[in-house]
């Protein structure tokens, strides 16, 4: 059940597809959706300037808290006229903090819900925005809708396709997509280099297995290098038309540092329709 919607709003990088996706979903589920957008504060060490009296300090510091304010109001003003035309439950809260106090708190509240929406990252851009929903991805415990920057309009996953490598990460993710897959028009399962697949989580037997909670899914078997599955998916998501992948995400967090697995890394940067995840 998808009745509790987050949604990570950013301030440092376009806002409207993250914005035109969670109110789709919104709307869809009927669920309510919170936005959540960040102002950004560079560390306290950053207003010290050549030892520089407390009083200075303290008067950079409330100057720079009020800027990140301003730009967490204003992101949000976009949603908030957006949620209100669109008729749909909605609250908006502002953090404004340190780039790595203000993404672990996202993570944390991210927790609470049943579904994440943030925006792909954009590695052409060195913006705060790109590290934050990293780490959301990895603290969230939950599924993440990564929505590509290139995305406008309404959300409908009519097509979903679901990459399968039978590890623990592809059954969380196939398990987080339940409620969307259950609405699909049209469910692929993509297998991928079915010789390393364990026998018990073959992807026919997922195909059994979907077939019995009344899911028509068709079978389509991938062979590739590990450097070419991601372009494989993403060629084989145009071909068949497909409106959202499914898939676990790999990687761990090092110091707070987000380290992702490579194919992982790589549909981030080039995904081309929104990519439900789960850590």
């Amino acid at each position: 059940m998808i009745k509790d919607i987050l949604v990570h709003i950013p301030t440092e990088r376009a806002l409207r597809p993250v914005v035109d996706a969670a109110i789709s979903l919104g709307l869809a589920f009927d669920a309510h959706v919170d936005a959540i957008a960040i102002g950004y504060i560079p560390a306290s060490g950053a207003f010290v300037v050549d030892g520089g009296a407390a009083a200075t300090v303290a008067a950079l510091f409330e100057t720079e808290q009020e800027r990140a304010a301003e730009r967490s109001t204003t992101a949000l003003s976009v949603f908030e006229m957006a949620a209100r035309t669109a008729g749909i439950s909605y609250q908006c809260r502002s953090i404004e903090n340190s780039p790595t106090e203000a993404a672990s708190a996202l993570g944390e509240a991210a927790r609470l819900y049943d579904l994440t929406v943030v925006l792909q990252p954009d590695t052409a851009l060195d913006s705060f925005d790109n590290t934050t929903v990293v780490d959301v991805l990895l603290q969230a415990g939950g599924p993440v809708l990564f929505v590509p920057h290139i995305f406008h309009g309404s959300f409908k996953a009519r097509r979903i396709g679901i990459c399968w490598d039978g590890s623990r990460l592809a059954g969380r993710a196939l398990r987080d997509a339940r409620k969307f897959l259950s609405r699909a028009d049209a469910v692929v399962a993509i297998s991928i280099n079915e010789s390393e697949v364990p026998a018990e989580a073959a992807t026919q037997k997922l195909v059994q297995r979907l077939g019995r909670t009344g899911l028509t899914t068709s079978l389509i078997e991938l062979t590739a290098e590990h450097s070419e599955i991601q372009p494989s998916i993403l060629s084989l998501a145009a071909d068949e038309d497909l409106d959202m992948l499914v898939m676990g995400a790999y990687g761990h967090s090092r110091l707070r540092e987000g380290v992702l697995g490579g194919v992982t890394r790589e549909m981030l940067k080039t995904m081309t329709v929104p990519v439900l995840m789960s850590h």
